[in-house]
């Protein structure tokens, strides 16, 4: 695994050295290309001059800035080097908070925060315990590729997870949706309702996490390479209207489903708990 930044966790006096990696395994993508349809041939990209329409070789392009319609400030790589603040090395950790505090919507990308060296063995490990004893989460902020974002450390295993966090300006008030409903929800529905979420309960590593589209995507592409016909089912979705019979019977299914599968019998086939205990109430 290839670190993408190298620097210092710091907070207060304690400073660890630590490389940063990308978390998300970017292969396992499924890309596509842009082809012309009557050669197959893929397109080439190209950047423009928008005045000439002449292509510009990438040695002619630098970045800028539009401060007013149309008028614009070149921004050179030592004018950026220039910028000096004191995060741009350092990932500086401003307090600890718990994570119940942190809300789900300024989550963004996350990396991993590795040792840099056996030196910074020790104090890493001594900050990851700590983390998990105090339940905190540490928040501060580093400059990764040009741009300065608040961070977010958390332990995992034996390691720190390193999130970048939105601003929470930029995140947009849940308020704004449109048609929130204002009105106190009625008791029964309720009650069944959460009777349902119990009986569905499960703990995380129970729950399968696997990308069924990135699956069926590779059938697709699979298929069209060996010539066959690709077969579609439509599935529609009917709404709910009548919520408390589907409540009962979504509960229902539910019960069904946690049912434990006994042994088989002597047909050979497997019997669920009900069946066992009338057969042992049947023999007594």
């Amino acid at each position: 695994m290839r670190a993408i930044w190298k620097g210092h966790i710091r907070f207060s006096l304690v400073t660890i050295p630590v490389r940063i990696y990308t978390a998300i395994d970017a292969a396992k993508t499924i890309s596509f290309n842009q082809l012309n349809k009557e050669t197959n041939s893929p397109i080439k990209y190209e950047k423009k001059d928008k005045s000439t329409g002449e292509v510009v070789p990438p040695e002619n392009i630098v970045k800028g800035y539009q401060y007013e319609p149309g008028q614009y400030v070149v921004i050179d790589p030592e004018d950026i080097e220039k910028v000096k603040i004191r995060s741009t090395k350092i990932i500086e950790i401003e307090a600890f908070v718990n994570a119940s505090e942190v809300h789900p919507t300024l989550y963004d990308t996350p990396y991993f925060a590795g040792p840099d060296g056996e030196i910074a063995i020790k104090a890493y490990s001594l900050l990851c315990e700590t983390l998990k004893e105090t339940g905190k989460l540490g928040v501060g902020k580093v400059v990764i590729r040009d741009r300065e974002s608040p961070v977010l450390l958390s332990p995992q295993e034996n390691g720190l997870v390193m999130y970048k966090l939105r601003y929470p300006e930029d995140v947009r008030a849940v308020k704004n949706i449109p048609d929130l409903s204002t009105e106190a929800v009625d008791a029964d529905q309720l009650k069944l309702s959460r009777t349902l979420v119990e009986s569905m309960s499960k703990s995380l590593a129970e729950v399968e996490f696997k990308d069924k589209y990135r699956e069926a995507l590779k059938e697709m592409i699979q298929a069209k390479i060996e010539g066959k016909e690709i077969i579609t089912i439509a599935e529609e979705e009917t709404p709910t209207i009548d919520i408390m019979t589907a409540l009962k019977a979504s509960i229902e299914q539910a019960k069904d489903q946690k049912k434990p599968m006994k042994p088989a019998g002597r047909d050979g086939k497997a019997e669920d708990e009900d069946t066992t205990v009338k057969k042992t109430r049947k023999q007594a």
